[in-house]
């Protein structure tokens, strides 16, 4: 059983991946390759993005296999991921 720790990093990763991928002009990713680039088993996959769908953060196409077939960042990902950069940014001066 994964940490909450653990399950607040694999969110934090869906999140990060899909938003790299809309500054690359890639609005929606299957989510064989955000498996791939964020290296998580299934179970982990679908726990995370079911939590950030309900959240309103991301909209996913499922499978029949409970694993996502596409998955993109909603207007309100973007925008709360946008406030992360500002909050991680140094400050201008």
């Amino acid at each position: 059983m994964t940490t909450l720790r653990e399950r607040k990093t694999y969110r934090k990763a869906v999140l990060r991946s899909l938003y790299e991928a809309v500054e690359r002009n890639r609005p929606e990713v299957s989510g064989a390759t955000l498996r791939d680039e964020i290296r998580l088993p299934d179970e982990d996959l679908f726990a995370a993005c079911t939590y950030l769908a309900d959240e309103g953060l991301i909209t996913v196409e499922w499978t029949s296999h409970r694993t996502p077939a596409t998955v993109s960042l909603t207007h309100e990902g973007i925008r709360f991921m946008e406030e992360e950069e500002e909050a991680d940014a140094p400050p201008e001066g």
